[in-house]
C-alpha cells in the first residue's frame, strides 16, 4: 500500500499487478467472463458469472464495492433485465495491459421493444485482473455522461 500523508491510499490496478504479461488463456478467460457479464445484463441470471470469479474477488464500481464470492452472491443484485428494452451488450475494444490485466470498452445499447429505436446507450470502461483462470479484480467506470437512467 501507498502511504499518502496520514491516510492510506489503495493502490490502483496498475500499481498492484505488475507481474507477467497476459497469456492467451487469460485473454480467453476475459472474453468468456465478459460474455457471462453480458448474459447477466440481458437476462439477470447471475449464476454463470460466479463461475469466473476468484473466491476473494474484488468488485469495484462507482457506487459500491464488494469483496469475495459470498458478498457477490448476496449483494450483487442491482443488475436486472431492462423490461421495455432489448439490450445489446457489445465489447468495443479489448486490450492487454500486461501483468494479467486487460481493459475492455463496453457499450450497452438499449432498443425499444416496440419500435426498435435506440432509446439509450451507456459506455463502460472495465478493467480486469486475472489469475489462474479466474477474475481476481473487476473495476468498472462510467464513460461520458450517464445521468439518465433506463427504466427497468
Amino acid at each position: 500500500m501507498l502511504l499518502v500523508g496520514t491516510a492510506l491510499a489503495v493502490p490502483t490496478m496498475a500499481e498492484s499487478c505488475e507481474d507477467a504479461a497476459m497469456t492467451p488463456d487469460d485473454l480467453r478467460t476475459a472474453r468468456q467472463f465478459l460474455g457471462a457479464l453480458g448474459t447477466v445484463a440481458t437476462t439477470g441470471n447471475r449464476e454463470g458469472l460466479f463461475l469466473w470469479l476468484d473466491p476473494d474477488v474484488e468488485w469495484a464500481t462507482p457506487t459500491r464495492d464488494l469483496v469475495g464470492i459470498d458478498e457477490m452472491r448476496a449483494d450483487f443484485t442491482w443488475v436486472t433485465p431492462p423490461g421495455d428494452f432489448d439490450l445489446e451488450f457489445r465489447i468495443d475494444e479489448l486490450a492487454d495491459l500486461g501483468g494479467g490485466r486487460i481493459v475492455a470498452e463496453i457499450c450497452e445499447l438499449y432498443r425499444s421493444k416496440v419500435t426498435g429505436e435506440v432509446a439509450q446507450t451507456r459506455d463502460r470502461h472495465i478493467e480486469l485482473a486475472i489469475h489462474d483462470g479466474k477474475v481476481v479484480r473487476y473495476e468498472m467506470r462510467v464513460v461520458g455522461d450517464d445521468s439518465s437512467q433506463t427504466p427497468a
